[in-house]
């Protein structure tokens, strides 16, 4: 019988590069398996035309369909403007406890705020947020701990504050502390 895994649907042109870099860190932090899927997907059904942006529910509602075999928990990834009803937008969405997440790179760099482009940057808060919905899909709940990758982010610089790592306390909770 095979493992159970995590597996990454790229829906996306990352790369290679950046997909096994993000492989490589949710492997360490959650110790499964990953695999990396390339994914297709007309996202036209999922824009809002009146918000100029991709309805995170909907997103959500579909990667949960793909269903892929022998995965215990499955994230999308996108770089897309995402929002749900309730929020003007979000970096990522997931079941609490559940198995499917989404985390969209699109509010992730630094060019969305007038900065100057650092790929550095922009990959470390993609694993961040990777690692944080992930967290969620194994039924943690948002941290106190101001550097636990599990604190609630509102802005980049909260992601920016944050480490790449769950804490000691959201690690025991998942038995991996």
């Amino acid at each position: 019988m095979d493992l159970p895994n995590i597996t990454l649907l790229s829906y996306a042109h990352f790369g290679n590069e950046i997909l096994e870099k993000i492989s490589g860190t949710v492997q360490q932090e959650f110790r499964y398996p990953v695999l990396i899927k390339e994914m297709h997907l007309d996202l036209s059904e999922f824009y809002d035309a009146g918000r100029r942006q991709y309805n995170g529910d909907k997103l959500l509602r579909e990667v949960n369909l793909v269903g892929i075999p022998g995965s215990s928990k499955t994230i999308g990834l996108f770089n897309v403007d995402l929002f749900i009803p309730i929020l003007t937008y979000i970096f990522g969405q997931a079941q609490l406890g559940g198995r499917t997440a989404i985390v969209s790179q699109y509010r992730l760099s630094n060019e969305r705020y007038g900065i100057m482009t650092d790929s550095d940057f922009l990959l470390d808060r993609f694993k961040k947020e990777v690692i944080h919905e992930l967290g969620h899909l194994f039924g943690l709940i948002h941290c106190h701990i101001p550097t636990c990758v599990m604190r609630s982010s509102t802005y980049v610089e909260d992601i920016d504050q944050k480490d790449v790592q769950l804490c000691f306390q959201c690690r025991k909770l998942m038995g991996i502390g």
